[in-house]
């Protein structure tokens, strides 16, 4: 069937209170189909170069599950679903349309049970964390008691050769930074192959969604990956707005746009200053350290928070922006974007960054469109794609956000794209505050609406976050998906690190700056 045909399927009218309804995201459609054509459906939106954004699994009716898919094509994102059985059923694997997919399709074995026919079913996110039978999104299966933590059996791919060997790293890392591991193969010191394995924490997000009523989840939502929090709230929000069916006040969406991108801003300034650190460079470290303390600080005399954790709320912003508080943030924003410039010139002429940066951890566009990176990454290897600009949802339809891209797809180019976005930020920051209409900021939200899924996709700083929101009839969650876009580019670093040397590894991994909170649910 022809990609139009499948797209004119699912914007077919349906009856009131249908499951396969659909409310959220600008130009959002849904699409339920038998298990041939969950494979059909994939092979035609890959042949037309779209692009797999999330795939999870949630409760259906009695004890049937429904797997979903979500992919952004040109007509629009489009929400495909395939009813299961149960639990134990299988369903066709889409990793070898969209090898991205492997991932997700394990951590749907992990928690909700069914497992896709692909070639790779190893676990993923259980980590002998809980008995193989338990499945933690079953709402109807007892927890199991605290046991003692056991080893959990997990077969690397090994790499064999006349002086192969291996490096492990992690999962407890020399900082901070939450637990991952990396395996490299090597000779000497060139990286043969990298093997990551994450989830060591598995926080137990979406299973405490569904102890929260609609009106609360964004809580929640905000602290998926801390660093975008604005963007998952928001994706959270806009779900939930659409399930209750309102239109939130204009200065609310300016509002939120503006936090959105001083939440990019400050992003952009911390990993310019960690990367110009890594390649040996520590005046990049002091000098973007400060200009994101100034932003913070500009943040907090303006909103009352230095990071905007629980701004956006149901309904609009928990605070509005007062008048006097407008020009002192533009002039504060601007400078920044002043000295950010300067700062570009040293790096660019630093022979020793140069060095370091240009051609290190390079993916191509070709791999690039092949293995599904996204967002800042996919940018910097010529994946041009951004949702404020190619499926807008207010105000950016009026803001008009200039796409960046580089073809280069190295170090150099992902900090490349750092910098034009943070001028590209400040111009639409110095925009927002100076077209922020007058009205309200928040609305009563109404009660939502059960039977129906919300859907929520913004472009965080680091590419496209969705939430995906069902309720009961008593406003309580019955599911809530929320996905960060280091889902699609973890695989990618295990690409891009190949025929370099390991202490390059930290230069490469901070230049795409993944979660691994967002990927630990």
């Amino acid at each position: 069937m022809a990609l139009q045909a499948w797209f004119d399927r699912a914007n077919q009218p349906r009856t009131a209170g249908s499951r396969a309804a659909l409310v959220g995201a600008p130009g959002i459609s849904g699409l339920s189909v038998t298990p041939s054509e969950w494979l059909e459906v994939g092979e035609d939106l890959a042949a037309a170069g779209a692009r797999l954004l999330a795939l999870w699994a949630g409760p259906g009716e009695g004890r049937q599950v429904v797997v979903r898919a979500v992919y952004l094509a040109t007509p629009g994102p489009l929400v495909v679903s395939l009813e299961l059985a149960g639990s134990a059923a299988e369903y066709p694997g889409l990793d070898t349309l969209f090898p991205c997919a492997s991932r997700m399709q394990r951590a749907v074995a992990d928690l909700s049970g069914p497992e896709a026919r692909a070639e790779d079913t190893r676990p993923w996110l259980r980590h002998a964390a809980w008995p193989a039978d338990f499945l933690p999104l079953d709402r109807t299966a007892t927890p199991p008691l605290a046991k003692a933590a056991v080893s959990d059996p997990y077969a690397f791919v090994p790499v064999a050769g006349d002086g192969v060997h291996e490096i492990a790293v992690g999962p407890v890392h020399a900082g901070i930074i939450e637990p991952g591991h990396f395996r490299f193969s090597v000779v000497g010191e060139k990286v043969l192959r990298l093997e990551e394995r994450l989830g060591y924490v598995h926080k137990g997000i979406e299973r405490r969604f569904t102890e929260l009523s609609a009106k609360d989840g964004h809580y929640l939502a905000a602290r998926v990956s801390g660093d975008s929090a604005v963007a998952f709230s928001w994706a959270y929000c806009q779900a939930l707005e659409g399930l209750a069916n309102i239109q939130i006040p204009t200065r609310a969406t300016y509002l939120r746009a503006l936090a959105l991108e001083l939440e990019r801003l400050a992003n952009h300034l911390g990993d310019l200053g960690a990367l110009g650190n890594d390649a040996g460079f520590a005046f990049g470290l002091a000098q973007f350290s400060r200009l994101k303390e100034l932003l913070l600080r500009a943040n907090e005399r303006a909103f009352g928070q230095r990071y905007l954790l629980d701004f956006v709320v149901p309904g609009g912003t928990r605070t509005d922006l007062s008048d006097g508080a407008q020009a002192p943030l533009g002039e504060t924003v601007v400078s920044i974007r002043a000295e950010v410039e300067t700062l570009r010139t040293i790096y660019e002429e630093h022979a020793g960054l140069r060095d370091r940066f240009v051609g290190a951890g390079t993916v191509t566009p070709a791999i690039a469109a092949r293995l599904g990176l996204i967002g800042l990454a996919g940018r910097a290897s010529g994946q041009a794609y951004d949702l404020r600009c190619d499926q807008p949802c207010d105000p950016y339809h009026e803001l008009a956000p200039q796409l960046v891209q580089r073809t280069e797809g190295d170090v150099a180019a992902r900090v490349t794209v750092r910098f034009d976005e943070v001028r590209e930020s400040v111009r639409l920051i110095a925009r927002t505050l100076q077209d922020l209409p007058p009205g309200n900021h928040l609305l009563p939200l109404p009660i939502p609406r059960s039977g129906t899924l919300g859907i929520g996709l913004i472009e965080g700083w680091r590419g496209p976050v969705l939430v995906a929101l069902e309720l009961d009839s008593e406003a309580k969650i019955r599911r809530c998906h929320p996905h960060d876009p280091s889902w699609q580019n973890w695989p990618l670093l295990e690409h891009a690190i190949i025929d370099n040397i390991v202490p390059d590894f930290p230069l490469i991994n901070k230049s795409f700056n993944l979660s691994y909170s967002g990927h630990d649910l």
